[in-house]
């Protein structure tokens, strides 16, 4: 084997473990930034659910001048003389602001492994609604239009003491890791109503969170 083969063969051998080690090296760098990225939206991620019974009174206004009080898991299901007005209190036990973006009424009570409803069929918040981390807010709604077919299935539904589910659609601060949660609004003693949270949906894996 001459002087030119055997340069040849240790400048690829050269060429072949600078290879592996700038792969290997580019892998360690890709795992290190995707664990970074997933620690970051962890710090993110808001999680919602009911309001808790120790939880203290909040006020809500429409704007329609209608006022109403919520305290603990408590929840407004109520006519008026133009409108079905509906609210609830939450509590953020992520470690990210929670910014509510749009809600899916139900006229009944949905049960087991029904998926949530279309995301392009949800309404939008006219009033922006934000949960800070760790701490307690609340989500409201009102039903205005007596031609929109849900209307009289919510006033049935309040009428006869049964169920409904509202389902929110809501994103971390950046609009991100949207999440869907679908509670409840049930009957409870002297005319009252709770709400209780079902189920979580992460849209990005659609994967169900249960609870």
């Amino acid at each position: 084997m001459n002087a030119e083969v055997i340069a040849s063969l240790t400048t690829a051998a050269g060429t072949l473990v600078l290879a592996v080690a700038t792969f290997s090296a580019t892998r360690s760098a890709n795992r290190a930034s995707r664990i970074a990225e997933r620690s970051l939206l962890a710090t993110l991620r808001p999680v919602l659910m009911n309001a808790q019974l120790s939880d203290p009174m909040q006020k809500v206004g429409f704007v329609d001048q209608h006022w109403t009080r919520i305290e603990g898991p408590r929840a407004v299901f109520e006519q008026g003389e133009d409108a079905i007005y509906l609210a609830f209190g939450l509590r953020n036990f992520g470690s990210g602001l929670a910014i509510l973006q749009a809600w899916h009424p139900i006229a009944d009570r949905i049960l087991g492994d029904i998926p949530h409803g279309p995301v392009e069929r949800f309404r939008a918040q006219t009033r922006s609604l934000y949960v800070p981390p760790g701490g307690l807010g609340f989500w409201q709604g009102a039903l205005r239009d007596p031609a929109d077919p849900i209307y009289d299935a919510f006033a049935d539904a309040l009428k006869n003491r049964d169920p409904v589910t509202i389902e929110l659609l809501y994103s971390d601060m950046n609009g991100g890791q949207r999440t869907i949660t679908r509670l409840a609004i049930q009957p409870a003693q002297e005319d009252r109503w709770i709400a209780s949270v079902a189920r979580h949906w992460t849209l990005d894996t659609h994967t169900p969170l249960h609870i």
